[in-house]
């Protein structure tokens, strides 16, 4: 019986691992490496070895970058009254592509006790220093998606910050529930921020 060449296999089996891709996606996607030499697999190898390598966390937002702390962070050109909180740094690509202009802090997930994580696996201790220690932000953005685990991230925010005095809204309801922020449009993006609501003053 035929088996794959262990080269494929192995290629096939790390590729799997990949959100969205399956067995057979990961099989036929190996093979098209291998097949189609004007492909620099040499420099795809060497483009994954170098995530690891060169991105880090910035420890302000808590965004992937090259640079400790990022380019947001550092940007004085920024609106500094506005922070917005976002579950993944995917959210922050999508929020700037949509044209926000404020600050981001990026929790790294969402509560969700099923798969056992809660506020302390999550960035939300540095969220409430970060409150605390700068009075220049007026305004907590909540962009949390809008599916189960993060409304009630959402809630548990609005009382974690609901000490502090500052304006906390939470992106309106023009995301579908049940959606990612990383996958919406832009101008579903803009309206949910034009339309966020008042949750806390």
């Amino acid at each position: 019986m035929y088996q794959l060449p262990k080269s494929i296999d192995n290629l096939a089996t790390r590729l799997a691992q990949l959100p969205g891709v399956g067995p057979k996606t990961a099989s036929r996607l190996a093979f098209y490496l291998v097949t189609n030499m004007h492909i620099d697999t040499t420099g795809l190898a060497a483009a994954i070895a170098d995530l690891r390598s060169s991105l880090t966390y910035c420890d302000e937002c808590h965004n992937l970058t090259e640079d400790n702390p990022c380019v947001v962070c550092t940007d004085e050109n920024r609106d500094r009254t506005k922070l917005c909180v976002v579950e993944e740094p995917m959210d922050v690509l999508a929020l700037e592509r949509a044209g926000f202009n404020g600050l981001y802090h990026v929790l790294g997930g969402q509560i969700s006790p099923l798969e056992g994580i809660g506020p302390a696996d999550l960035q939300i201790e540095s969220l409430a220093r970060r409150v605390s220690e700068h009075p220049e932000i007026a305004e907590v953005i909540v962009a949390t998606n809008p599916d189960v685990e993060g409304e009630a991230t959402a809630s548990y925010l609005v009382k974690l910050l609901s000490m502090y005095d500052r304006s906390i809204t939470r992106l309106a309801r023009g995301l579908p529930m049940g959606g990612d922020l990383e996958y919406a449009d832009e101008l579903t993006l803009l309206r949910a921020l034009e339309g966020r609501n008042q949750l806390v003053s």
